[in-house]
């Protein structure tokens, strides 16, 4: 069945055959390679299957076209990023949300300003948007919130609300470090989940002192 970005996670989880997750595997190293060299609307389905030393209709097996293969890998790339860093969500602790703007915040800002990025982007912000909303969806559905608005919403506006914050952040000219940026993308996205975003920092806030105390 062909992948996508919705799809990505069991990837990810090691729920899936080794085989096709090695074809997959493949077929983004060699979209990945093509990228450094090419525009993404000069690559064809054929160059990519030549680079990966595949033919057409196993290509078809996995992606429907090269914006699914695309988002795809870049999806991989985010969740990667999120793995390293141990980042989890299970709708408990609201301060775990940090981990993930700040995943979001220093993603986006490692996209290069380049002409070829920029025509990428559309498919960037879809791929990365899909991660957070599956992440915040699945741990609001173990553990739903008190607020009265299905969890499907909530997942969809925070994910939103974080990315438009932090492409609006890593476009600007004088652009602080993520780990300051994080609390004020914080006091946007915490509401979305009933949660009083400021009592929050500031309990933060004091465990950050008391630790620098001791």
């Amino acid at each position: 069945m062909p992948e996508s970005t919705q799809s990505l996670g069991e990837d990810a989880g090691c729920r899936i055959d080794p085989r096709i997750r090695r074809t997959r595997h493949l077929l983004q190293q060699a979209l990945e390679k093509l990228l450094e060299t090419k525009d993404f609307e000069s690559i064809s389905v054929q160059d990519i299957t030549e680079e990966a030393t595949l033919n057409r209709a196993t290509f078809y097996d996995h992606y429907p076209d090269k914006f699914a293969l695309l988002e795809c890998m870049v999806a991989r790339q985010f969740l990667g990023l999120l793995a390293q860093r141990n980042v989890k969500f299970d709708g408990t602790c609201p301060s775990a949300i940090r981990g993930i703007v700040l995943g979001v915040c220093d993603y986006v800002a490692g996209i290069p300003g380049t002409e070829r990025q920029r025509q990428l982007e559309p498919h960037l912000e879809s791929a990365v948007v899909a991660v957070v909303r599956k992440m915040l969806l699945e741990g609001l559905q173990k553990n739903p919130p008190e607020i009265k608005v299905p969890p499907e919403m909530l997942a969809a506006a925070a994910s939103w609300a974080m990315y438009g914050a932090a492409k609006e952040w890593a476009q600007s000219l004088d652009r602080i470090p993520s780990e300051e940026i994080a609390g004020a993308i914080m006091t946007l996205v915490l509401p979305i989940f009933g949660v009083d975003a400021a009592a929050l920092l500031r309990h933060h806030q004091a465990m950050v002192a008391e630790s620098s105390d001791q």
